[in-house]
């Protein structure tokens, strides 16, 4: 079996479930395209607690970890299967990295089914989530994402779930295309440094807009599991799909060893998504 691509999606507003736009056609070109892998494995921003735990039961649950949306969006179900064999073997892989395993507490949160109703509707792919660990520091993620780089070997694609550029404070509710020039510059940074060495990622911090770009470092970790996994490749990743959503928000997906095979279909939606400018999308 070829090596998985890796993924980092970003996920943007819950809404992007129901919603038929450029970023959710170019993630419906994502699971049309790449391969089909064996299960997957998502480090979702949205489960950030203070250990490192794996899902491992058999049947995850559907989790509706938000508020004040339409009640459609409480109705989604994403029944996809999990893996209890291979989470422990993900546990066994990342030693001496301690991972819990997770029978009956989480799930697959909204950070993760968003954006598999739309890759994988039919939800028959076993999907597991890995949790961020809130207590270790950034570096840790980087570390912690080389070692499960062998996983694409075997079948798995991992896949980061989160956004570059991630401000609820300063969202601008009524303008879906809005981009305020700091997170264009802190996301073109981010596309520029994973290019040039990702191993490098957290010289981000320095960045003059990073505070206001990564208030929290929720939505960022999952970056950092991308920028590792190609560290320890060898290879850069690229960006797939680029756009920013109610001013501070980043929209913009990465593939590492992907957009060579979305490339080979030139109707791919995620090479131009509908809806996004031009000088806003790269592939």
């Amino acid at each position: 079996m070829s090596r998985m691509p890796a993924l980092f999606i970003g996920h943007g507003s819950p809404m992007n479930t129901l919603e038929k736009n450029g970023y959710t056609q170019a993630w419906q070109a994502f699971g049309r395209h790449l391969p089909k892998p064996r299960a997957l494995l998502v480090i979702s921003a949205h489960w950030f607690f203070g250990a490192t735990a794996i899902t491992a039961m058999a049947r995850p649950r559907t989790i509706h970890d938000f508020y004040g949306f339409p009640q459609a969006l409480f109705d989604v179900d994403y029944p996809a299967p999990g893996d209890p064999d291979l989470a422990g073997e993900i546990a066994e892989l990342v030693k001496p990295h301690w991972v819990g395993l997770d029978r009956d507490q989480w799930g697959l949160d909204h950070g993760t089914w968003s954006v598999l109703v739309h890759m994988y509707p039919q939800a028959d792919i076993p999907a597991l989530q890995l949790s961020i660990n809130a207590l270790q520091p950034l570096d840790y993620h980087l570390d912690l994402a080389a070692s499960l780089n062998r996983l694409r070997d075997q079948g798995v694609m991992i896949v980061g779930s989160g956004n570059v550029v991630h401000n609820l404070k300063r969202l601008q509710w009524d303008r879906a295309d809005l981009a305020y020039d700091w997170a264009e510059r802190f996301d073109d940074a981010a596309v520029e440094q994973l290019a040039r060495a990702p191993g490098d990622i957290l010289r981000l911090r320095e960045h003059r807009d990073y505070g206001l770009a990564v208030p929290t470092p929720d939505h960022f970790i999952p970056l950092l599991y991308l920028a590792g996994l190609a560290a320890a490749d060898g290879t850069p990743p690229e960006p797939l799909v680029r756009g920013y959503s109610m001013g501070s928000i980043s929209m913009t997906c990465f593939g590492l060893g992907a957009a060579m095979e979305l490339r080979k279909d030139a109707t791919c939606a995620a090479r131009l998504p509908e809806g996004v400018p031009p000088d806003q999308t790269n592939m």
